[in-house]
């Protein structure tokens, strides 16, 4: 008799039956213990060819059940969304689907697990989203959630983790769920990360996410941990019927001949080292590739601090400070987000401003009461830096202030997704500050390259 099992992660294929022509994906022999071996995550594959082969195996490896997930939420799904599900289910019941922040991405999840009733693992990026996912499934199913990470080990049927726990539990967890669910997909593609992928047998896997592409190319990866991209909706197709329409604005300003003179030395130092070590920074590895050269020499220290010096006169030169000041003065009445690229400016901005800030310091009940009463108007506005890029709540902002970021589109798109979840009467607004004449003008026009911003 063929038998599979689950092993820390993998699975092992007793195999006296087995024929000597047939190949099961991604099984390899363990001479250890004289057995085939495969990544759990092949579990579906085998299955399906020892079916196939009308090859009697007896399957010990799989140890999640059916369900009875019924939704206590009477609510009608919008077209997309069922479409969503729809797709999903006809490609095979694996992929990713591709939806804007404030499209409803929770609910299409907690659609496809009301479809497969199946026990359901949700794979999260942050302790805050995984209390959020807690939260929500409770109630939408009226069951009892259990959780992994953050203190908490506490498997249920339904269970929510977070990526680093995820990979860390998966080798004993890894056949007890039928369904995987990771948001924030994007996440995933990582030497650890993929861990958890690989060691779960789950057969249903759904990514979500809004958006895939990732800086390092590394996107590709999700084919084999979750399925390929199987729908896909932009803002724009979305903009005015389900999310708020929106309009972007890119504001110039120019810095102070003090500033203009200091930026250019600085940035002439670092430019130099680059030249002098034949270092591209847009090049494969460019970036550790000059990091390991700043190390070397006392010049090399000063061409990073100069780097350094020269981003930070960009990102809050006096005249973004005084444009920030006239944009909050015009939108006095509206919920306004500010973004910076770094906890520094964030910090220099609640002082001058007495705005309330967050960023990764922030305790999570200050947290937490912060973003309540942001939400409910008693705080107009918020600063932040990146830890409100993605998986945050807060759908009373109508007005973003993006000072300063990094180069990334996903980034860039995620800070637009924070003020378009639709309200009534509600025209989101975003704001680009951009240092004139420095290389943020290159960075902007890099991180616009998305169909939001055309």
């Amino acid at each position: 008799m063929i038998k599979l099992e689950f092993d820390r992660g993998t699975l092992l294929v007793h195999s006296e039956a087995l024929p000597g022509d047939l190949a099961l994906p991604g099984c390899v022999f363990d001479e250890r213990v004289n057995l085939w071996r495969a990544p759990a995550r092949f579990y579906r594959e085998i299955v399906t060819v020892l079916t196939r082969s009308e090859l009697a195996f007896e399957d010990n490896a799989r140890d999640y059940e059916e369900l009875q997930l019924i939704s206590s939420l009477e609510r009608k799904p919008f077209p997309y969304q069922q479409e969503a599900v729809d797709t999903w289910v006809k490609s095979g019941k694996r992929g990713v689907i591709v939806l804007p922040t404030g499209a409803g991405k929770t609910f299409v999840a907690q659609m496809i697990m009301e479809r497969m009733q199946r026990n359901t693992l949700v794979v999260t990026p942050t302790i805050d989203l995984m209390q959020q996912w807690y939260g929500v499934l409770g109630t939408g199913f009226d069951i009892e959630v259990g959780l992994i990470g953050g203190g908490y080990y506490e498997p249920r049927q339904v269970t929510v983790t977070t990526y680093d726990s995820a990979y860390i539990h998966m080798e004993r967890i890894g056949n007890r769920f039928g369904l995987i669910v990771f948001d924030e997909c994007h996440h995933l593609p990582g030497p650890t990360y993929l861990m958890a992928a690989d060691s779960c047998i789950a057969p249903f896997r759904l990514g979500l996410t809004a958006t895939p592409d990732r800086d390092d190319g590394e996107e590709w990866r999700l084919q084999d941990a979750i399925g390929p991209v199987v729908y896909r909706k932009e803002i724009k197709e979305l903009a005015g019927d389900y999310l708020s329409d929106y309009e972007t604005v890119r504001v110039y300003v120019k810095l102070s001949d003090a500033e203009r003179a200091e930026y250019a030395s600085e940035r002439a130092i670092y430019r130099d080292f680059v030249r002098t070590e034949n270092i591209s920074l847009s090049g494969p590895n460019g970036w550790t590739r000059f990091l390991m050269a700043t190390s070397r020499s006392e010049q090399g220290r000063r061409a990073f601090l100069a780097y350094r010096n020269q981003k930070a006169i960009a990102h809050a030169s006096g005249a973004k400070i005084r444009e920030l000041e006239d944009l909050l003065a015009k939108h006095r009445f509206d919920r306004v987000i500010i973004f910076t690229n770094d906890n520094k400016t964030v910090y220099k901005i609640s002082r001058k401003f007495l705005i309330p800030a967050i960023t990764h310091q922030t305790k999570v009940k200050e947290r937490h009461e912060i973003l309540q009463r942001f939400n409910a108007g008693e705080y107009p506005f918020l600063v932040t830096s990146k830890v409100l890029n993605e998986g945050v709540d807060v759908p009373a902002a109508n007005v973003a202030v993006i000072l300063s970021g990094s180069g990334s589109v996903r980034e860039h798109v995620q800070r637009l997704g924070r003020i378009l979840r639709r309200a009534k009467n509600k025209h989101a607004l975003l704001y680009e500050v951009v240092a004139e004449d420095t290389s943020e003008e290159y960075v902007s026009s890099r991180r616009r390259q998305h169909s939001a911003y055309t």
